[in-house]
This record gives C-alpha cells, structure tokens and sequence, in this order.
C-alpha cells in the first residue's frame, strides 16, 4: 500500500490555487516564491526562486526534465480526448489517450467508449479507439501523424485551477530542446528557471544534467562519488533516476517505468527536490515523504498554507534539502 503523509487530507482554499502563470499576475517567471525545508534541522525558511543559487552548494547536481510540452488537448462538443503518449514498439502509430467530459471550464474522466469506435476529431482526422490499457486510458490510432495534428488543432492540457486557456508557450520550460516531440504534462518544477538563472547557478558550480539518463547516468554517480547532492527538478525525474538507480546504482537507461516512489521503498540515487506544491491527495507527497519524511513535509505543507502560497503548476515552488 502507498502512504502517504497526514497532509494529503488538508485542503486548499480556492484563493491559494494559481489561476494563471506568474506573468499574468505581473511577476517573471523566476519571481515565484520558494519554500524550502531542511531534512537535517527540520528548519523551514521562505525565499524567491531567483534565490536558488545561494541556496546550492559548488558540486551539487540538478536533474532536469527536458520534454517540451505538447498541445495535448482536443475538444469536441461534450467530449475531448488528451494524448498521454505513442505506445513504445507498437506499429500504425498507436497513442495512449484518455476520454474527458467537458464539464464548464474544466474536464473530467469519461468512462464511456468501446474498442473499435471511431470517433471524428476537428480538422477532419479520426481517433480509432483500440483497447483499454486501464480504468482511463485507451490505445488508439489516429489516422495521421498526431504530433503534427496536435500543433494545428490541440491546446494545453488544462485543470480546474486555471479556467482559461493559456498559449503553448505559457507551458514551455527554459531547458525544452526538441519542439518536434514532448509530453502532456508541463514539467512544472521546472518552469521558474529563466536563462539568466541557469546562468547564475553554473557560475556558482552547481551542475545540470538532462533526464536524458544515459547521459547523465555517469554525472549522477560522479557527484555522488565526490559529496555533492542530487536534486531532482521534479517528480517525474525522481521516479526516472530511482528507476535508473534500481540495482543500487545509477545506470543507463531508456524506457518506460511504473515504479512508484514511497516512504516504504525509500531512495537510492537522490537527495533533494525541487518541485511544485501539490495538491491534498497528491500521489506526488508519496515521494516527497520518501525524501525528506513525513514530519518535513507536514510542516513544510503547514507554512505553505499559513503563508498563503500560490499551490498547482503555476504556483509557487518547494525545495527539499538533505
């Protein structure tokens, strides 16, 4: 069973959700606030994410996810459908996709559809429904390269904090290199850093490697080796690089993972997190107890909301120190 920490039962008042990226409410992106909680004193502390240099050490790694952002999103009258990602090794262009119910300003999972049902998309494509491969995510084809089609017809992936659409831009990080390819999801903890950030913090030492982990499966285990800190930009680069690290060792690797980070399987390759500030019931607090455990992260949660930090992807940022 995954636990989770005691704050994954509190609640967000509707004022501390971010309802549009910090541009918009007249603030750069690296002018989020950081709230940073400290495993070894259990001190908590309140900076701006344009402070994160100071807060690093000469020697210690960042591990970054790369992935542009796709326009990820289609919507039709009642329903839309979201790409998550092309099935690996499969032929004829196979996505896995999952159906949502429009509901307002914000979508929710439709359980509906069978295998085989076609259903025509805008621009004149058609989605051909495969298989399920869960309870929300089907298989399926489009009848056209979907990359292409998503640029032309799709939006961002949307949730119920941000009532309107924001442009693909809005969603794209400083470290997304391959516009011709990327993912659903914003990389989120990564979305404050600003060029002259990343400046800053290889003036200072500190070190960058790609979630590209074949890489920087050798720079994870060089700044080990030698007494820096690995800190995961990122849930998702937390998850890569334990599932990279799961004989003991960072290794090369490529591929998918269904490894879950909990308290209970602990981790191998790293120290820290950057990230977003989740919402309750977040699977993503799992990892943050694996990390920093469960009294860091209550109290870290507890000074989020007592501060009236802005919480969901453009929100303010959460850094885990060891």
């Amino acid at each position: 069973m995954t636990t989770v920490p005691e704050t994954a039962d509190f609640a967000v008042p509707p004022g501390l959700e971010a309802r549009e990226p910090p541009e918009a409410r007249g603030r750069p992106r690296d002018g989020v606030r950081l709230l940073v909680g400290r495993r070894a004193t259990g001190e908590v502390s309140h900076h701006a994410f344009r402070d994160l240099p100071g807060l690093l050490r000469p020697g210690d790694l960042l591990v970054v996810n790369t992935a542009a952002t796709l326009p990820a999103a289609v919507r039709l009258d009642r329903i839309g459908v979201h790409f998550s990602t092309p099935v690996p090794d499969a032929a004829d262009r196979l996505w896995l996709v999952e159906l949502r119910r429009l509901t307002g300003t914000t979508t929710r999972p439709y359980p509906g559809g069978s295998p085989g049902e076609w259903i025509p998309l805008p621009g004149g494509a058609t989605l051909t429904l495969v298989d399920r491969r869960t309870d929300r995510l089907w298989r399926a084809r489009l009848d056209t390269d979907v990359v292409p089609y998503l640029r032309r017809h799709g939006t961002p992936v949307r949730y119920g904090a941000v009532p309107h659409d924001q442009p693909i831009a809005a969603y794209q990080t400083v470290f997304a290199h391959d516009p011709s390819s990327g993912g659903a999801a914003m990389p989120g903890a990564a979305r404050p850093f600003t060029a002259d950030l990343v400046t800053r913090l290889v003036s200072r030492g500190v070190l960058l490697a790609p979630i590209t982990l074949h890489a920087g499966a050798a720079l994870v285990r060089h700044v080990r080796a030698e007494g820096g800190r690995v800190i995961a930009v990122g849930t998702t680069a937390v998850r890569a690089l334990e599932t990279a690290a799961a004989s003991g060792r960072v290794e090369a690797s490529e591929g998918w993972t269904d490894r879950v980070v909990t308290p209970e399987s602990g981790v191998r390759a790293v120290d820290g997190l950057l990230t977003g500030l989740h919402g309750p019931r977040s699977p993503h607090l799992a990892a943050l107890a694996a990390i920093a455990g469960h009294s860091l992260v209550n109290s870290v949660y507890r000074a989020a909301l007592d501060e009236r930090y802005l919480f969901r992807e453009f929100g303010d940022s959460h850094l885990l120190l060891p």
